[in-house]
This record gives structure tokens, C-alpha cells and sequence, in this order.
């Protein structure tokens, strides 16, 4: 059984990326089952023991060149980078308060945990940077995917993005709250809310992604994926929304060497 789907974009030949599944791998159980990657902690969380063996197999399994930086994410628009070579970086186990980051060196690894969240990876054409990114709608209507991209050296119209598994629009219904999140700042992002009942409305998160990240500088055409839902798939994706007590899914990305 699978355990990964590969980004669907046109990257460079040495840009990696992947979004994990739920099954296929790992020793979870239930509602973690099986290869929850979040450590998330409390009476909720997976016991970190088995997530650290389920960490520690991502690497094994996928011949990772060096464990992922993890972060502590926060839905907020701060972006980490991470320069330094592989395998001299600190292991300390922190990690940083952070729901993007960005990387130049050959043989790092990003990482980006999600279960609703979009996760997007972006990549300069020229395949010498990398950035990944976590952005539910609190971290989207705030700016989180274009503090992304100004993080990188690139300039945005030599950057391609994917946009991996994340709350669909034929099932994420969000409240009004939502909303004027998004169309209080930007008129022209109210066709990505379809109303449902009164005060409620289909939210489409990639839409709404992608309208800011060409707003940033993108061509459209430069723009892929959106089309996976969590929501829509249980047997292959975690859900916050669907399920409450659910693990994560994660989203890798680097730079290889060849």
C-alpha cells in the first residue's frame, strides 16, 4: 500500500515533495491510525513515543537525506529558514514557532503538518529554492502565503506552487466569521464562498489561495493542485473538521542533490 502522493507540478528535476497518507505505513491506533505524523500533546494527542517511531520510518521509508525540520505551528505568517547544511544542523528537538519555511540548501527537509490546513509547497523554476507552507484560514486571510514567498530569494513570478490535500470546497462549510475574514479585505474573493443556510456558506481554500498568490505576484498558470480533499476521503486523509480527534498528515519537500 502507498504511503505518499507526490506533488503534482511541473518542478525542477531536484525539487522532492510529497504529502504523506494516513495508512500505508506506521503503528498509530485509532483515531491515530496509522501513520499520524502530528505530536501534538494532552489528553488528545498520540503517545509521542509511537509518533517518534512514525517520524523516525518517514525518514527510513522515504530515504530522506536528513530528519525534517519540524515547526510549531501556530496559524500565524512567520516564516523559519533554514540554510545551514544537512546533518549539522541543531537536533535538539525544538521546534520553531513557525507556519512556513524556506530553504536554499541541498539535503534539508521541510515540513508542514496538516489535517484540514492547505498545505503548499513552492519551488523556483530554476530549482535553487524551496519553501512549504501550513495556512488554514486564519493564516490565510492574514497573509501567511505571501510572507511565504516574500521569504524567498525568488522573485514570485520564477516560483511554481502546489497546493496539497486540504478542506474542499463541496464540503468545508465555515461561518460568517470566515467570510468577512476574506471579503471584508478583498471584495473580489466573495465567488469562493458558495451560501449554504443562513450565516454559513462552502468555503473553496484553494481558490481563495490561489487569487492571493497571483494578488502576490504569481502567474496562474504556475499554480497546481487544490483538487485533493480531506473531508471527501477518509481512507486516506486525517480530518480535524470530520473527525475531532484526529492525527496529521505531512507535507516534505527539499532539494535533492541530483
Amino acid at each position: 500500500m502507498s504511503a505518499c502522493i507526490e506533488a503534482a507540478a511541473p518542478f525542477p528535476a531536484n525539487v522532492r515533495a510529497f504529502t504523506t497518507l494516513r495508512h500505508g505505513a506506521g503503528t498509530s491506533a485509532a483515531p491515530f491510525d496509522s501513520f499520524n505524523l502530528g505530536n501534538f500533546r494532552g489528553d488528545d494527542g498520540d503517545d509521542p513515543a509511537v509518533v517518534a517511531r512514525n517520524r523516525a520510518e518517514l525518514v527510513a521509508r522515504f530515504g530522506l537525506p536528513a530528519p525534517p525540520h519540524w515547526l510549531r505551528q501556530v496559524h500565524g505568517t512567520d516564516v523559519a529558514r533554514f540554510d545551514e547544511p544537512a546533518g549539522t544542523e541543531n537536533r535538539s528537538g525544538d521546534e520553531p514557532e513557525a507556519d512556513a519555511a524556506v530553504t536554499a540548501t541541498r539535503g534539508v527537509v521541510l515540513a508542514i503538518l496538516t489535517a484540514d490546513c492547505l498545505p503548499v509547497v513552492f519551488a523556483a523554476r530554476d530549482g535553487g529554492e524551496i519553501a512549504a507552507a501550513h495556512a488554514g484560514w486564519p493564516g490565510l486571510s492574514k497573509g501567511m502565503l505571501e510572507a511565504t514567498l516574500a521569504a524567498m530569494r525568488t522573485p514570485p513570478g520564477d516560483v511554481v506552487a502546489w497546493i496539497g490535500p486540504c478542506a474542499g470546497p463541496r464540503r468545508y462549510e465555515v461561518g460568517r466569521d470566515v467570510f468577512d475574514a476574506f471579503v471584508a479585505q478583498d471584495a473580489g474573493a466573495a465567488p469562493a464562498f458558495a451560501p449554504t443556510r443562513p450565516g454559513h456558506w462552502l468555503a473553496d481554500l484553494p481558490a481563495l489561495a490561489r487569487r492571493r498568490l497571483v494578488s502576490a505576484g504569481m502567474a496562474a498558470a504556475d499554480i497546481h493542485g487544490g483538487d485533493l480533499c480531506t473531508l471527501e476521503d477518509p481512507g486516506r486523509f486525517f480530518s480535524h473538521r470530520r473527525d475531532g480527534r484526529s492525527g496529521r498528515i505531512a507535507t516534505i519537500a527539499w532539494l535533492s542533490s541530483s
